[in-house]
């Protein structure tokens, strides 16, 4: 950030002065060699940080390279652990709705059930399950005590026209 300032503040003096072609080129020889500089510098800091070229390092070098590498990892260990405390929660909440939908189809599974019983009972007529001591077969194959336990598939037809 100072060195931006610096360059600024070197810019503004010279677009004060009255600017020639030679000037000019200066100015920009000058501009070249601070961002070749520059670009040095972030190489051989990115060379540092993947642990290559450390050869000419003194040891407060190293440990500042090293404290440096241990607040780095710890960002990205804060920033592992938040996404996947996002995504834990995301997963709980799409679990909570499944759930809940899960609760929602169990209850029209049983009132469908109740229903079934209830028709069975009305076209079958609660007699039959009265009077049957379990020597009687049911329809479908089935006792008087297992019929309220199996689901019961009733189909409506449309009533057959009689030929005249």
């Amino acid at each position: 950030m100072k060195s931006v300032i610096e360059r600024y503040k070197a810019s503004r003096e010279d677009q004060q002065q009255i600017m020639n072609p030679l000037s000019e080129a200066k100015y920009w020889q000058r501009e070249a060699a601070i961002l070749r500089q520059q670009l040095e510098n972030l190489r051989e800091n990115h060379w540092q940080m993947m642990g290559e070229q450390i050869t000419g390092l003194g040891v407060k070098d190293l440990q500042n390279l090293e404290s440096r590498l241990e607040m780095s990892l710890r960002g990205v260990r804060m920033k592992k652990e938040q996404i996947l405390t996002d995504e834990i929660q995301d997963l709980n909440r799409k679990g909570t709705i499944i759930h809940q939908e899960n609760m929602v189809l169990y209850k029209k599974i049983n009132l469908m059930h109740q229903e079934n019983i209830e028709l069975y009972k009305k076209v079958y007529g609660t007699r039959d399950i009265s009077t049957a001591n379990g020597n009687t077969p049911a329809p479908y194959g089935s006792s008087a005590g297992e019929e309220l336990n199996i689901p019961i598939h009733l189909q409506l037809s449309q009533p057959q026209q009689q030929q005249q």
